[in-house]
């Protein structure tokens, strides 16, 4: 059971929620339907996990964003072939 970390109260659950994301290059922001975010029972705070978040920014710095338009789900932006095979940059 994981405990809300803004208002250390109460419980999170998994949903899924529309978010807004800007490309790597600064260009535009796009919207990601349906992307996994936890959910605060308590103080109805919504984000995403950390891992979720590095997953999206890996996804669109290896990827030819040039071609995603408005909108796309969190499923069909991990599907898009990347052009390199991990982000040699991330030194984490």
């Amino acid at each position: 059971m994981e405990i809300c970390p803004w208002c250390n109260e109460g419980t999170l659950s998994d949903t899924l929620d529309t978010v807004y994301w800007e490309l790597p290059d600064g260009t535009k922001a796009i919207e990601i339907t349906d992307t996994p975010t936890k959910l605060c029972g308590s103080c109805k705070a919504k984000f995403q996990s950390d891992e979720t978040v590095k997953e999206i920014e890996d996804q669109l710095f290896l990827i030819n964003t040039g071609k995603l338009g408005k909108s796309t789900s969190f499923e069909e932006l991990m599907k898009i072939e990347r052009l390199l095979k991990r982000n040699y940059f991330d030194f984490s």
